[in-house]
């Protein structure tokens, strides 16, 4: 029978500060009005100046190793656009602060897609005997890259990370993952962009400054690809699993707008009320963002063993992808506990 990874925890966590949408109002010249008819967001979590990704991280990798009631891990897989540094990997230095030894551990950079494809690299390792058991983290602090006067961006990003830990197991055991489907378009990869702090600037030093450390996106455009994107995904990912829209309980979608998530779902034919809502509270956390619905959807009921569940994710790059599992019996605390 194949290895196939199974998840056996899940752990999540935002900076205590709390920023209103009224907050931002005053300094944007806009209303708790706009935002939240736009975006469904009514408050984000930004980190303090001392907090870094990376802490982020090991706070949410705990919580999932606590979660799992295990702390055997040989494999480290961090989800982020917004590193410690733009070197080394942050996920070496997560990895030795949560004790787990001389292990593999290893930074992916997909924008929002990236938790999706670090489960799919997870998956790919437990597969191929690389590993037993993969710990899988997204985790972002975009509120250090957003230009405080662009409303396009600066009310939409909140700070989190969210861990889960997959084991080796069964394809018929609860909390299996039953598939995948990744997708990139590279042609696009200026609809939401950081300019600098690349290589890439360095061959263009007339042209750079302050702003170019900023992310730019072109949201009408975003709002777009992200439907279609994300729709075709999923219904591609259905068949391969031979899963019905009937047939998905909860679907945790990227929580990056909240009619981006209901089109999705009526696309795929799913009542809106199946679609994990946390972006209100949070807004749009990139790679943290589906572990994060996940964690808060898990904690308060809205998400129990035996639900099947559609993971389906888009960011920059282009870069999208789907996952699939049916909901495990594992303990998950609050994500502000």
């Amino acid at each position: 029978m194949s290895r196939t990874p199974v998840l056996a925890g899940l752990g999540a966590t935002v900076p205590p500060r709390v920023v209103t949408n009224e907050e931002l109002s005053q300094r944007l010249g806009t209303d708790d009005h706009w935002i939240r008819t736009r975006t469904g967001i009514t408050q984000r979590h930004w980190a303090d100046p001392k907090t870094a990704t990376g802490d982020l991280a090991v706070t949410a990798a705990q919580r999932a190793l606590r979660s799992a009631g295990d702390n055997r891990v040989d494999m480290l897989i961090l989800a982020t656009s917004t590193p410690d540094h733009p070197m080394p990997a942050t996920a070496p230095d997560v990895a030795a602060r949560l004790g787990l030894g001389p292990i593999a551990a290893f930074d992916i950079s997909v924008a929002c897609a990236g938790f999706v494809y670090a489960l799919a690299s997870a998956a790919g390792a437990i597969a191929a005997g690389i590993a037993e058991r993969v710990l899988v983290i997204g985790a972002d602090i975009w509120s250090t890259r957003l230009n405080p006067q662009d409303r396009n961006t600066a009310v939409i990003f909140g700070d989190g990370a969210g861990a889960a830990l997959l084991r080796a197991g069964r394809p018929d055991e609860p909390g299996a993952l039953a598939g995948f489907d990744l997708g990139g378009d590279g042609t696009h990869k200026d609809l939401a962009l950081v300019p600098g702090a690349g290589s890439r600037q360095r061959s263009e030093p007339d042209t750079t400054g302050e702003a170019d450390d900023y992310l730019t996106m072109r949201g009408k455009e975003i709002f777009t690809h992200a439907v279609h994107r994300m729709a075709e995904s999923s219904a591609q990912l259905l068949k391969k699993i031979d899963w019905s829209a009937s047939d998905i309980d909860r679907v945790a979608g990227h929580q990056a707008n909240v009619r981006i998530l209901h089109t999705v779902a009526d696309l795929l034919e799913v009542d809106r009320s199946r679609v994990l809502i946390h972006l209100d509270r949070v807004g749009n956390t990139s790679a943290a963002s589906i572990p994060l619905a996940l964690t808060d959807a898990a904690a308060d009921g809205r998400l129990a063993p035996g639900h099947r569940v559609l993971m389906t994710s888009f960011g920059g790059g282009l870069s999208w992808g789907s996952a699939a599992l049916t909901w495990p019996p594992i303990p998950v605390s609050d994500v502000l506990a």
